[in-house]
């Protein structure tokens, strides 16, 4: 699985990917379908379907990530939340969502939602030029910490 995983690919820089922050355990990119800009994806380089497979020093390497990044976001969007929701719905392969909330329903459960029988899609892919730029300021953010 490993060597035709998606997040596998992109952890071993055979598909390219807008980072925002890389060390010998993580990469964090920008989602191609961001539910707002500057959806950050983290995952752990090596393979794991989900979430509760890694170890723990391993998801919590991954939430202080994102604790990091969330700060920055706040200040750059003037959001008020930032979530963080791991997932493994679309790619198997254990990833954390870091969010910039400018909606309560930016992140949501369909359990709060009355009409059941609603149609979900993508988000729309996003522009390379945006995310290269909103890349850029992210790592810029993370490194004056």
């Amino acid at each position: 699985m490993p060597d035709s995983c998606l997040f596998c690919r992109i952890a071993r820089h055979e598909l390219p990917a807008h980072v925002v922050h890389e060390d010998s355990r993580t990469l964090a990119f920008l989602d191609i379908h961001p539910v707002r800009p500057a959806h950050v994806l983290i995952i752990p380089k090596q393979h794991y379907p989900y979430f509760e497979d890694m170890p723990a020093d391993l998801a919590g390497h991954i939430v202080n990530l994102g604790q990091r990044l969330a700060r920055q976001m706040k200040r750059m969007y003037q959001v008020e939340r930032v979530g963080l929701a791991f997932t493994g719905i679309h790619v198997p392969h254990a990833h954390a969502h870091i969010v910039p909330m400018h909606h309560p329903h930016d992140i949501t459960s369909t359990h709060y939602i009355a009409e059941q029988d609603l149609t979900f899609v993508m988000p729309p892919q996003a522009d390379a030029e945006q995310l290269k730029a909103l890349a850029e300021e992210l790592r810029g953010a993370l490194g004056g910490n």
